[in-house]
């Protein structure tokens, strides 16, 4: 998810993101973190019997990482793991832009959770990789580069600083879901059972949208933005799991037709994508943007527009950075602005209006 990716852009800036990561090598530590320890199995960690213990063994991409010890001074290269950090008590020395909207790379539902500390310092995308000399220089006891695309020699290198919680294995580069995340910042963090109980949060938020509106469970939605063309997004994008988190379920073949990636352009004789119960755009301008796809007759004639059934999400907002981001902190706030949207539009009247948000 995260992709810009600034909001304005999603897919183009995703490449600008991966070469961020590009050119950085230095030594292996698969089985030696940071802090010279070695690692347990993947499925160590600390003993859940003492909350709070150290060492914890985090399994991740590149074999594991032992956290020593608590620690103080948090970098986060993961282009939302900041939102985590912040939940759990903790405010990093140094976060990664990614969407540039945002002063310490954090948006309105995360600037509250500071209280009081000092805005981290923001690390920029030169271009050319991770800036490990600015890392470096924040004296970092953990890296966190969990909503990442970082790769072996990048995590190699940041290893030599601290120990580094890489993407997991398990799901696509930046496709880690926003509960694994918050959980494994908590672990790291000495804070598993907070770390659950935002979880838990959240996840009521999604339950109590779902009583209040049957009708999204067990529908088809797909998300999708009108770049170079019409762009969808998989099941491992944040955005396409907020919608299996109400309930909805996504395109019957969506991720074989867009390969093993978060998202991808889709020609026009797979517009059928697009024809469910919502779909669900991001848009530069939602009046433009709409009018814009609506006369193209491959899409402007599917029985989604026809009936009204779609939501239009300005990119740019703060309402869908949040829904970009797709973390702990920014769920809840899009929430709020979503579930009314949703609502107008799988109600079954093609002649209701599903209104923008008032902020």
């Amino acid at each position: 998810m995260a992709r810009t990716l600034r909001a304005d852009r999603l897919a183009a800036a995703f490449a600008s993101v991966l070469l961020l990561f590009a050119t950085v090598a230095a030594c292996g530590s698969d089985t030696e973190s940071a802090s010279g320890s070695k690692p347990g199995s993947a499925a160590e960690g600390k003993d859940p019997a003492a909350p709070g213990s150290y060492p914890v063994t985090i399994a991740h991409k590149y074999g594991s990482t032992v956290v020593k010890s608590e620690p103080k001074r948090i970098v986060t290269v993961g282009l939302t793991d900041q939102d985590a950090v912040l939940a759990l008590g903790e405010v990093p020395v140094g976060t990664t832009e990614w969407l540039g909207a945002y002063k310490g790379a954090l948006g309105p539902w995360a600037k509250a959770e500071l209280g009081g500390g000092a805005m981290p310092t923001l690390l920029k995308d030169p271009g050319t990789g991770p800036q490990t000399e600015r890392i470096a220089a924040l004296k970092p006891d953990l890296i966190v580069a969990l909503y990442s695309g970082l790769t072996k020699e990048q995590y190699e290198t940041l290893s030599k600083f601290a120990p580094v919680l890489a993407q997991p294995k398990q799901y696509n580069d930046y496709g880690i879901p926003w509960e694994l995340q918050t959980e494994t910042i908590g672990k790291a963090l000495g804070k598993e059972a907070e770390a659950k109980k935002l979880v838990a949060g959240v996840e009521a938020k999604f339950a109590a949208a779902r009583k209040a509106n049957p009708e999204f469970v067990g529908a088809s939605a797909v998300m999708a933005t009108p770049y170079e063309g019409m762009f969808v997004f998989g099941s491992q994008d944040p955005r396409s799991r907020l919608l299996t988190s109400y309930g909805f379920k996504l395109p019957t073949g969506l991720d074989k037709a867009i390969g093993d990636k978060f998202g991808a352009n889709i020609s026009k004789e797979r517009t059928d994508l697009l024809n469910q119960k919502v779909a669900v755009w991001f848009v530069g301008d939602p009046v433009k943007d709409a009018a814009k796809l609506h006369k193209d007759p491959t899409y402007g004639d599917l029985p989604v527009v026809k009936q009204g059934r779609e939501v239009f999400v300005k990119e740019t907002s703060d309402f869908g950075n949040a829904l970009s981001m797709g973390t702990v902190l920014s769920l809840p706030y899009a929430l709020d602005r979503l579930t009314p949207q949703l609502a107008a539009a799988v109600d079954g009247d093609p002649g209701t209006v599903v209104e923008q948000p008032a902020s």
